[in-house]
């Protein structure tokens, strides 16, 4: 677990079973304005998957704080000659007290707050690479307290919804759930959950 100005934030990754390589990639990072979380999924498997979703995460670091549609363009040109990939992008706003989620394919988001309301974000269809693609982005209040799963097509939301109902911390919540899991998976899975908590950290 890392604990961060306003947040704590916990991951679990497991590659698909056989292979080496996961071809999922992650990213998170907390600025003074905000924190940033993005999952993406390359398509299909192994070592392939893995250099289309790491050339993506790879354009995030590099570009943080640009605008998410200007993000998705510098993306898909990092993606010419590669595999496609899935995307989330999480960004909590510390100033305007919301948080806005933009996502391409089914990289899913489950929210929580601190009455345990949970929201499932659904997925639109499609992918990244090649052509432009509309991106869907939804914008909400952010509340103290809340808990957010952004997840790859490994985690099967059922199972998530298990134990976030019975959690509060972020490391207990990613441990759990690899012990719930079953061990073969057709899928890479990763998991980042992040808690938003400001007044537990100076």
């Amino acid at each position: 677990m890392e604990e961060f100005r306003h947040v704590d934030v916990a991951v679990f990754q497991k590659s698909k079973q056989g292979n080496y390589y996961c071809g999922d990639s992650y990213f998170y990072v907390e600025s003074e304005a905000g924190f940033l979380a993005v999952v993406a999924d390359g398509l299909g498997s192994g070592q392939v998957a893995k250099e289309s979703s790491q050339a993506v995460i790879d354009v995030v670091k590099l570009n943080p704080d640009v605008q998410t549609d200007q993000l998705m363009r510098l993306c898909n040109k990092a993606l010419v000659g590669k595999r496609g990939v899935v995307l989330g992008v999480l960004r909590l706003r510390y100033d305007e007290r919301v948080y806005r989620y933009s996502s391409i394919g089914n990289i899913g988001l489950m929210t929580i707050s601190k009455d345990t309301l949970k929201k499932r974000n659904i997925p639109i269809s499609g992918y990244l690479g090649v052509f432009p693609r509309k991106v869907k982005e939804i914008t909400e209040p952010l509340e103290e307290g809340m808990i957010f799963a952004l997840f790859s097509d490994g985690v099967h939301a059922r199972e998530l919804s298990h134990v976030l109902f019975q959690m509060r911390d972020v490391y207990e919540i990613t441990e759990t759930f690899k012990e719930l899991m079953a061990n073969d998976r057709d899928d890479d899975t990763t998991l980042v959950v992040v808690k938003y908590q400001p007044m537990h950290h100076t």
